[in-house]
């Protein structure tokens, strides 16, 4: 039964993602219509590149390309901006879950070898912003992009047109956060680091094919079937420890959304509110039921996908369960922290709603000068 708890307790998401569409299932009987919900593309592009950053992780490429880099920094300051910044870029190209499952222990290793411990806290909270915000630029970079770039066949060009601002903002805020740390000098014990090229050069062939999915040049089916069938061989591990409870999360919504779509007071009452103010809605309600479910329920109620796409990811700041992500890293810090969880949340909550406020005034300002 403790098992059962304790698997509960890491995967609330997918639990009320799943209650919500039994409840609505009752609501809405199961029918034909159903397979008209799933994002198959999504769905499959997510798995591929879930897949191969698992693989790529085992052999530690991440981790030691960042620690190669932070090693020719000398100060807490810098050492803080490139763990930021390792996490910001990290998440662009293997998601935001994943750049902070990668790059958290990599902070607490630095920060805990140099007896600076007292940034912990401050370094994670920047890890975690610059995750979800990093993220915002490419449509792989978190899962409900990843979902609406799909879904409404954004190009490419104009997705980037539309992220770029909020993202060039959020990489100003960031770095003036990350400036007001002391700059202390700081040393890193040395050791032997070693990867094994001829996996790491399979593994990043795999990841291009996985983007060239992605950004539709080629069929999503070629990856479903070249890279379980490659790393089946290469790394079966890999393939186990894909995120399969964040698949099943966009199975469940995609069940809940599509029946509360048919449901007439429920389609007039968001079609309505995303009618007056599609960001702000988008924005808020991330703070309530997360990002990923918030792009996937609201996109049934409008065409507005700027706006719904800015709001999202914006929104992925505020509350601990706007973000997936703001799970991990409130979950890893007090592993190696566990009496400082009040502390932690105070200090989250006050830097995750000021960048909340500051970009949804600045990208509100955009839309309806």
């Amino acid at each position: 039964m403790s098992k059962v708890f304790s698997w509960v307790k890491q995967n609330v998401v997918l639990c009320i993602a799943a209650i919500a569409a039994i409840v609505t299932s009752v609501i809405v009987p199961p029918d034909k219509e159903y397979l008209g919900y799933f994002d198959f593309k999504t769905l499959t592009c997510l798995f591929c590149v879930l897949a191969v950053v698992c693989a790529l992780r085992n052999v530690r490429f991440f981790y030691v390309l960042a620690e190669t880099i932070i090693r020719r920094f000398k100060t807490t300051r810098l050492a803080i901006l490139v763990l930021v910044y390792i996490t910001f870029i990290g998440s662009m190209l293997i998601a935001n879950d994943m750049a902070l499952l990668t790059f958290l222990p990599l902070g607490y290793y630095v920060l805990s070898n140099t007896g600076k411990e007292k940034y912990m806290a401050f370094t994670f909270i920047m890890q975690n912003i610059a995750a979800n915000l990093g993220g915002m630029l490419t449509p792989f970079g978190n899962p409900q992009n990843l979902y609406l770039y799909s879904k409404f066949n954004i190009p490419t060009g104009e997705f980037t047109e539309i992220m770029l601002l909020p993202f060039a903002v959020a990489v100003l805020l960031i770095t003036v956060c990350c400036l007001f740390v002391k700059s202390e000098p700081l040393s890193i014990p040395e050791k032997a680091l070693w990867l094994n090229r001829p996996r790491v050069s399979l593994y990043l062939a795999l990841f291009v094919l996985s983007i060239v999915i992605v950004f539709r040049l080629i069929p999503y089916v070629i990856g479903l079937i070249v890279i379980p069938v490659v790393l089946l061989f290469a790394d079966r591990r890999a393939l186990k420890e894909v995120d399969y409870p964040l698949l099943l999360t966009f199975v469940a919504f995609f069940i809940f959304s599509g029946n509360m779509s048919r449901i007439p007071a429920v389609r007039e009452l968001f079609a309505a509110l995303l009618e007056k103010n599609t960001l702000i809605v988008s924005a808020l309600s991330c703070q309530v039921i997360s990002n990923v479910p918030s792009a996937i329920l609201l996109s049934q109620f409008t065409g507005n996908y700027a706006e719904l796409l800015v709001g999202v990811n914006i929104g992925g700041c505020g509350t601990l369960i706007s973000s997936l992500a703001s799970l991990i890293t409130f979950r890893e810090y007090t592993k190696h922290n566990p009496g400082k969880a009040k502390y932690y949340l105070l200090l989250f909550s006050a830097f995750n709603f000021g960048f909340l406020i500051l970009l949804t005034t600045l990208m509100a300002l955009v839309f309806y000068h």
